[in-house]
């Protein structure tokens, strides 16, 4: 695959996407195809092969990596419970005691959003301190029964790596697989406020991309690797079973082939830190994605072939443009036709955004009718209407709660939720701006109206 049939499908899915950065890494065997930036940062810088950018959930298969390291080492077993090595680790569920490494890596520890909410509590400075939130938690299946994606599971892998190694969780990275393998400019954040200027990203609304700061998270362990295309490389090699030039095996075959491969039948398709599958001619596909609310990741690998694909895109999760781009490369490598990009969701603004501006037109109207109003309907007719009209203001309000009730419980703020939806966001502000702004008139004129001695 030639480097610039890989810049030529990057460059046309960017433009008609209208994606600012996108940062790619492709490797074969011990080969590097390409580590290319294109575009540029939230802040205007250009993107390059150096460009350091976060890695959202592909962190993931790096805290898998530390994990089966110390076992290589003998200094724990992935299957013995995880309190066997990390006291501090206890839940109010008795059957807390019974997950095992295994189960956090694989997801299928029973822990949930409905256990421990992973947003809307308040933030852990520390994997210490995500540990110590669980000592209240229930489980919602026995572990090892359910497979469930949950970020802390991942908070708590990286807790274990610290008490077992004795170093911090970054620390531990640096040392024992950025620098053997050379990833320089790579390195492991707590929490999302200490992404650099280079790794924050945008939303996007009407096409255009709106620089924006990551809501604040907690991610070390789950998602807080922040890495470059260039270092990617070495990463993508390494997990492709080579030696990168210039690098140090940092883990055995062996090993990797137990990353690469469900654990039982209750995992599905997912493994430790990756997910296993099939490209669309059926060849074995190893992959993962990483979305924040402002950029996207994604990282793949095609066994058969020898080939490894990394995509960074500062663009948030509503889009999935990372994972977009590494689905076209995926067929590019495996000689079949890739669906063409689109930029659907212009249209999709276009509508919503026209609607909420209709609603403000409308509720001022109303709002300069509520006195006529309140002197053609009755008390009983404000008393009826009005709860109406503050209807779509308790849908705001209450629309977080709306999504984990729609997603099984995965937890989301309201600022996330923004993010998510800002197109809809601004309509669901809009109508509650205008109906309890007109609600809200014709409720005091027709108090004022009711006083006795007014007039009409």
């Amino acid at each position: 695959m030639a480097p610039a049939t890989v810049s030529s499908v990057v460059e046309q899915y960017r433009d008609t996407a209208h994606v600012p950065g996108v940062a790619v890494a492709v490797t074969r065997g011990d080969r590097v195809i390409l580590a290319r930036g294109f575009g540029h940062t939230a802040d205007g810088q250009e993107v390059t092969a150096t460009t350091v950018m976060a890695m959202a959930s592909v962190s993931k298969s790096f805290t898998a990596l530390a994990v089966v390291q110390l076992a290589e080492q003998g200094r724990l077993e992935l299957d013995q419970p995880v309190q066997r090595y990390l006291p501090e680790f206890v839940t109010a569920d008795p059957r807390g005691a019974r997950i095992t490494a295994r189960q956090l890596l694989d997801q299928t520890s029973g822990l949930t959003d409905a256990g421990v909410s992973q947003f809307t509590r308040p933030q852990p400075e520390s994997l210490r301190d995500s540990v110590a939130d669980f000592r209240d938690a229930e489980l919602t299946s026995p572990p090892g029964s359910q497979w469930a994606y949950y970020n802390p599971n991942y908070q708590i892998a990286a807790r274990l790596v610290e008490v077992v190694s004795g170093q911090p969780f970054d620390e531990y990275l640096a040392d024992h697989v950025f620098t053997p393998l050379a990833m320089n400019d790579s390195r492991s954040i707590g929490t999302d406020d200490d992404l650099p200027p280079t790794a924050h990203g945008h939303l996007k609304l009407l096409g255009h991309p709106i620089p924006a700061a990551e809501p604040t998270a907690f991610g070390a362990g789950s998602g807080g690797v922040l890495s470059t295309a260039e270092d990617m490389t070495s990463w993508l090699i390494m997990q492709n079973r080579s030696t990168p030039p210039g690098t140090t095996a940092v883990v055995s075959p062996e090993s990797l082939k137990t990353m690469h491969s469900p654990s039982s039948s209750v995992s599905g398709d997912y493994a430790l830190g990756w997910s296993v599958g099939r490209t669309p001619s059926g060849a074995p596909l190893v992959s993962h994605g990483g979305d924040l609310f402002t950029s996207t990741t994604c990282q793949a690998l095609l066994p058969e072939s020898g080939y490894g694909i990394a995509v960074m895109a500062n663009t948030g999760l509503a889009y999935g443009d990372a994972s977009a781009i590494g689905k076209r490369l995926v067929a590019l490598i495996d000689g079949e036709p890739a669906a063409p990009a689109s930029a659907q969701t212009v249209a999709v603004d276009g509508v919503l955004l026209g609607i909420a501006l209709l609603a403000l037109a409308l509720g001022t109207i109303g709002f300069v009718r509520a006195r006529r109003w309140a002197t053609t309907h009755t008390i009983r007719r404000a008393l009826i209407g009005v709860p109406l009209l503050l209807a779509p203001l308790v849908v705001l309000v209450l629309f977080p709660a709306i999504v984990r009730a729609l997603y099984r419980g995965r937890d989301i703020t309201w600022t996330q939720a923004f993010y998510l939806y800002p197109s809809f966001m601004i309509l669901l502000i809009a109508l509650s701006a205008a109906t309890t702004l007109v609600g809200g008139a014709r409720l005091v004129w027709k108090a004022r109206l009711s006083e006795p001695g007014s007039r009409p």
